[in-house]
């Protein structure tokens, strides 16, 4: 038996997620969590992120897709940065990929708020 996966969206798929866990060896795991992100959120963002990428100076810099994902998940997650090892700062967070739909809604609307500020024009195929 391999990693299964069920999303409990029904009285079915529950009853079917009882059965397996009734089946599954002694030496098994069983998690229960919230679904993280979607797909089309992941590629909404990264396509937002593109545009601010292109758009925006950040204090007289060009930031990467990658670095405006960490300076947006940071504000939202209001993460705590510590110093490198050698020089400069690390921030401490969550990856994208972890988190729920809400949360990854939430770092969307964070963007839409920052594009307004900063008259970022995102494309409509995303929207």
């Amino acid at each position: 038996m391999g990693k299964q996966i069920v999303f409990l969206i029904d009285r079915a798929r529950k009853s079917l997620a009882c059965d397996m866990i009734r089946q599954a060896p002694e030496d098994y795991v069983c998690e229960i969590r919230k679904r993280t992100r979607s797909l089309d959120q992941n590629a909404k963002m990264w396509a937002m992120l593109g545009e601010i990428s292109c758009q925006v100076d950040w204090y007289g810099r060009k930031l990467t897709s990658e670095d405006w994902k960490d300076v947006f998940t940071a504000a939202l997650k209001k993460m705590d940065v510590v110093p490198g090892i050698d020089g400069g700062f690390v921030a401490l967070g969550q990856s994208t990929s972890s988190m729920t739909i809400s949360e990854m809604s939430d770092v969307i609307e964070l963007m839409y708020a920052f594009g307004a500020k900063n008259n970022v024009k995102f494309n409509d195929f995303y929207e």
